[in-house]
């Protein structure tokens, strides 16, 4: 079975993009530290839209995409961005098949 992957996109609201990049480093630290199944969890800003970024998240597994998900730190993370997003949060589910850099 593939291993779980997304791409999540938030958008900033506008003059909130440095204040959201902040508060999705936090969430970075904590995923570092506290959550060994998940194996990629990299932020990336659009070059073409300053206030959008994107989240590429790769998991161990599904358990491990629910001990993320449904952690204390995301339910928190989740309310201390919603007043710098510009729009609700987009979801995207991938199921990887080839690649370089990972393993699949």
């Amino acid at each position: 079975m593939a291993k779980p992957t997304l791409i999540a996109k938030l958008t900033a609201a506008d003059g909130k993009r440095d204040e959201l990049i902040a508060a999705c480093q936090q969430m970075i630290d904590y995923v570092s530290a506290s959550e060994p199944g998940t194996e990629v969890y990299v932020l990336h800003t659009d070059d073409k839209n300053e206030n959008v970024l994107y989240y590429y998240e790769m998991y161990a597994d599904g358990a491990a995409l629910a001990t993320h998900g449904k952690s204390d730190r995301m339910a928190a993370f989740g309310k201390e961005i919603a007043p710098l997003l510009g729009g609700k949060m987009e979801l995207i589910r991938l199921s990887p098949v080839a690649g370089k850099g990972v393993s699949l």
